[in-house]
């Protein structure tokens, strides 16, 4: 566990967004981290932080005194910004090499970046980590840093929120080598940033397609569960995923149903225990915000369910359900988890405390 002493200076680059404010809500009263710069674009920038977000908060608890009167910066300022923080969250809502610019840029100012978006996430020395499964992929920030020339800036990504409700159990269950996977997600419309407030074409609706997102959740798995090799992070082979991913009338919490063969077939009483007795980095070092009960094992015939089990953990936890044989395929389950916390904002803070517990961010 790091030494607690001053806490680490936070900036939010595109922190008026949605994402934006969840970070903001999560960093509240935080015991590492102190929110002192909020950035954002230039239609945003020189406005106190409550008067840039009036009408459109879009969070269910009200807005945090604690960042009513920051006043926001251009995030396009890198020199400004950076030399108030110690590091920064990125949630910016641009194009993709607009972002990849933006986060190298930050990087190159000694200033680590964790980042929600996903231009980094193929990058080859990027590591794209969910703390409890490949915390050890940040090995390779080392060679990171020796392209970009840096000492203490980085960059590290988290993956989809798509994949955060069946890649944990994936984990759990890799002594029994799982080869094939069939997944459909039923998506949040927090997802794509909305409410439905926002999106009232949403109410009583489904949209089979949500754009990009059925690449990443077969192909962002192979990479968490990849291996490090000559400065590069090189993706699994295994198991083969496909997918559809479909956006239905919620407004928080990501649903996946999943067929799953194994190379070596378990019973189901294995795959339970192994579900529940997983842990990984944050669980044995006792970070701030990670959850006691990483994924928990529900019984009942009818959960997980969104209404109920969202919320599990603070919304950290990542909870499984219906597993059973299957006719095709050896098992199916489901799995649930909240796609703003554990699949985004929340990833984000876990990934910064596991970086910092480990010594890669520090004070300036």
């Amino acid at each position: 566990m790091r030494e607690l002493g001053d806490k680490i200076r936070v900036g939010i680059l595109g922190g008026t967004g949605m994402v934006g404010q969840r970070f903001v809500t999560l960093l509240e009263n935080h015991p590492w981290f102190q929110v002192t710069t909020i950035a954002a674009s230039k239609r945003s920038a020189g406005q106190r932080y409550e008067d840039s977000v009036a009408g459109r908060w879009k969070m269910d608890t009200p807005l945090p005194d604690y960042v009513k009167d920051i006043v926001v910066k251009d995030v396009q300022d890198i020199e400004g910004v950076s030399s108030e923080v110690d590091m920064v969250f990125s949630a910016l809502n641009m194009s993709k090499d607009e972002i990849r610019e933006l986060e190298e840029k930050y990087a190159k100012t000694e200033t680590p970046v964790v980042s929600n978006n996903s231009a980094h996430r193929w990058t080859p020395d990027v590591p794209m980590v969910i703390p409890e499964i490949n915390s050890d992929h940040y090995a390779i920030i080392e060679s990171q840093k020796k392209r970009l020339g840096t000492t203490r800036g980085f960059i590290a990504v988290k993956p989809n929120c798509s994949i955060q409700g069946y890649t944990p159990a994936l984990a759990a269950w890799k002594e029994f080598e799982p080869t094939q996977l069939v997944v459909s997600t039923y998506q949040a419309i927090s997802g794509a940033g909305k409410t439905f407030k926002d999106w009232p074409e949403m109410i009583g609706n489904v949209i089979p397609y949500i754009s990009g997102e059925e690449a990443k959740s077969e192909q962002e798995p192979l990479k968490i569960f990849g291996h490090i090799e000559n400065g590069e992070i090189v993706k699994a082979e295994a198991p083969l995923i496909t997918s559809q991913c479909i956006r239905i009338p919620v407004l928080n919490g990501h649903t996946a149903s999943v067929f799953i063969n194994f190379a070596k077939k378990p019973t189901k009483e294995e795959l339970i225990q192994k579900l529940v007795e997983f842990k990984g980095y944050p669980q044995e070092h006792d970070l701030p915000s990670a959850p006691k009960q990483f994924i928990q094992y529900m019984e009942e015939d009818d959960r997980p369910q969104v209404a109920l089990d969202v919320d599990f953990e603070r919304g950290y936890g990542v909870s499984i359900g219906r597993l059973r044989e299957d006719t095709l395929f050896d098992y199916k389950f489901v799995g649930l988890a909240h796609n703003t916390v554990r699949g985004a904002a929340g990833g984000g803070v876990l990934a910064a405390e596991t970086l910092t517990d480990m010594g890669y961010i520090t004070r300036k």
